[in-house]
């Protein structure tokens, strides 16, 4: 542990992730500095940013102990053109910048890291895909071009973040399934709406695997790479028990204590997410990821099977509605 306040800034972390890891770097007496559009009230310092230009939040960066980036655009939408442009430049734009920033600075941050995506490794079914051994995805034969998109604002958003000239700056590209957590709004709490109303069944074939972490082991794992400075590189952010859809879903659904669940077909679901202005890609990819390296390196999961971690989220789900 360390003995004085570390100086974490958190570009982008006005979202979901972002406001996990504030609330979790603020309770442990941290100087947490979120750089975001907005500027609404908060427990932390919020400071303002277009994720653009260099101005006067790039001072906050000075002598920071954490630069974890976390800025781009929600991917939760209609891929068509002028979102994917702002999908993928929102995140190679802010990371060319935080990297232009860190270049200048008298004494940089000593860690930076930089969000990326357990998307990046090809639709999986026959394996696992660790950081030494999976196979970046696009040539997958058949895949949709959404899929292949993500891909390349993957890899892009990656060759921008290593890119950047900070010799001084640690830099770890974490490659992060979906974060669990009973937080409103979230993946999880969008799962759950499912099963309450009758509709938590499989996914097209429900085949496809899920890769996932819980978002005690999200923390954890990032505070367990801040304090190993020799890690660094792509590493693999995700439970090391990666699930077919049907049982993951199953998971949810018995947590709840709900047996019953509407599958949903695929053709059911492209209808849907046409509606919701949403991709199928988010339901219908195949992540088949596992952590590698932090395995190798030692850390060990508090939640490694999903049937517990979902039982814990749905009652942390259940405490945190009752106190509305």
């Amino acid at each position: 542990m360390h003995a004085r306040p570390l100086r974490i800034v958190l570009p982008g972390g006005s979202g979901q992730v972002g406001t996990i890891l504030a609330r979790h770097f603020q309770s442990q007496g941290h100087d947490v500095v979120v750089l975001a559009r907005s500027t609404s009230p908060a427990w932390w310092r919020i400071v303002p940013w277009d994720g653009t230009n260099l101005n006067r939040w790039a001072e906050e960066l000075e002598n920071a102990d954490l630069v974890l980036n976390l800025a781009g655009r929600n991917v939760n939408c209609r891929y068509h053109d002028a979102n994917r442009r702002e999908i993928k430049e929102s995140r190679t734009r802010t990371t060319r910048l935080l990297g232009e920033a860190i270049s200048r600075l008298t004494h940089p941050p000593k860690t930076w890291m930089n969000a990326s995506t357990a998307t990046i490794y090809r639709h999986a079914l026959d394996r696992p895909m660790d950081e030494a051994t999976g196979e970046i995805g696009g040539n997958e034969p058949d895949a949709p071009s959404t899929w292949r998109f993500s891909i390349d604002v993957a890899t892009s958003w990656e060759k921008e973040f290593f890119a950047a000239n900070t010799p001084a700056t640690r830099k770890i590209a974490l490659r992060s399934a979906m974060v669990m957590s009973p937080d409103r709004d979230g993946i999880f709490d969008t799962l759950l709406r499912l099963v309450r109303f009758g509709l938590g069944g499989a996914s097209g074939s429900g085949k496809q695997f899920v890769s996932w972490i819980h978002d005690r082991d999200f923390l954890r794992s990032i505070q367990y790479l801040l304090d190993h400075d020799d890690l660094d590189g792509a590493i693999n952010i995700a439970s090391p028990n990666p699930l077919p859809n049907a049982e993951f879903m199953a998971d949810v659904r018995k947590a709840w204590g709900t047996r019953i669940g509407l599958p949903a077909t695929a053709r059911m679901l492209e209808l849907g997410a046409f509606f919701m202005r949403t991709e199928t890609e988010l339901i219908l990819k195949s992540r088949r990821v596992i952590p590698g390296r932090l395995l190798a390196h030692g850390f060990r999961f508090d939640f490694p099977a999903w049937n517990v971690a979902a039982r814990d989220l749905v009652k942390r789900s259940r405490s945190l509605h009752a106190a509305g």
